[in-house]
């Protein structure tokens, strides 16, 4: 029996990381029912008095590949989620809750055999309830960053065939690059007969190599647009300060938490929010899905 939203929506991190578990899913390991006291808030009511804070946290690992041989040393400890609940309350003074989520997040994402966390935090002392966030983030979604840790966050713009194929495209992109950003260019399908299976993964799989034969379309238009397919590429350009045209297919088949379906905008609104975008630029006259994490502004 599969739960409802609003029962999800309340339940423990633990059964929401099940629930949005992929077809592989992760190990996890969990700390229930934490609890803290600590100076937190935005009232003045709240200053200079300790209440309790309760922490709910699952975090989904790598696998281990080697043998364990039962040394703790090998695994991502549960002390490693405390320590980070610590660190964060004593490093200062906050006033939300949601600030304090995402530097635990953050955190414990920092461990190198963490994937996925999600964390609840609920104050325990304003009325007869409880009253807290929730977030989830994953190792995915972290910002790039430069050798000296400075984080970067590109430009994601999709690009219509209209805009591909304009005579003032080199321009465009010109005006693009002006902002001093990164570029990732995004593409949809060309206006070519495709085949039709007739069966949805496979069609999926179609349409992303569509998809990408329309970047290398773009690629020949303009000699800045590099076609590149994995993470390690981007996160190299991105680094460097180039620019890159996306070809989707192994990002989103390899994905574990990726986009379900192969509609070209909605995988560059995901592309975005997974490489922490400043914004994703649209041209022409396409839907944009709603709820984004990261700012959508029309060309």
């Amino acid at each position: 029996m599969t739960m409802s939203d609003i029962e999800l929506a309340f339940a423990h991190p633990e059964d929401r990381a099940e629930a949005s578990a992929g077809a592989a899913p992760r190990d996890r390991i969990s700390l229930r029912d934490h609890v803290v006291e600590a100076d937190i808030g935005a009232f003045q009511k709240e200053r200079g008095h300790k209440q309790r804070l309760r922490f709910n946290v699952v975090v989904e690992v790598r696998p281990v590949t080697e043998p364990l041989e039962d040394d703790v040393d090998r695994i991502l400890s549960y002390d490693r989620i405390t320590e980070a609940i610590d660190a964060e309350l004593a490093a200062e003074r906050l006033n939300l809750l949601e600030t304090l989520a995402e530097r635990v997040a953050e955190r414990i994402l920092a461990e190198p055999a963490a994937m996925r966390v999600f964390v609840r935090i609920e104050k325990l002392d304003i009325g007869p309830y409880a009253l807290g966030v929730e977030i989830v983030r994953s190792r995915a979604e972290r910002p790039v960053q430069t050798e000296g840790m400075e984080a970067v966050h590109p430009l994601v713009v999709f690009l219509d065939n209209s805009t591909i194929q304009a005579p003032d495209l080199s321009a465009r992109l010109d005006g693009l690059l002006s902002e001093g950003l990164p570029l990732i260019l995004a593409v949809g399908l060309p206006d070519l007969p495709r085949p039709v299976t007739g069966h949805k993964p496979t069609q999926r799989r179609v349409d992303l190599l569509a998809m990408e034969q329309n970047a290398w379309t773009l690629a020949a238009r303009d000699p800045r647009c590099v076609v590149v397919a994995t993470r390690t590429e981007i996160d190299w350009a991105i680094k460097r300060g180039q620019s890159v045209v996306w070809a989707p297919s192994k990002l989103v088949l390899d994905a574990v938490d990726g986009p379900k379906g192969s509609e070209p905008v909605s995988l560059a609104l995901w592309l975005a929010e997974t490489m922490s975008a400043t914004a994703l630029v649209v041209h022409g006259d396409v839907a944009v899905p709603a709820g984004s994490r990261v700012p959508v502004r029309r060309a």
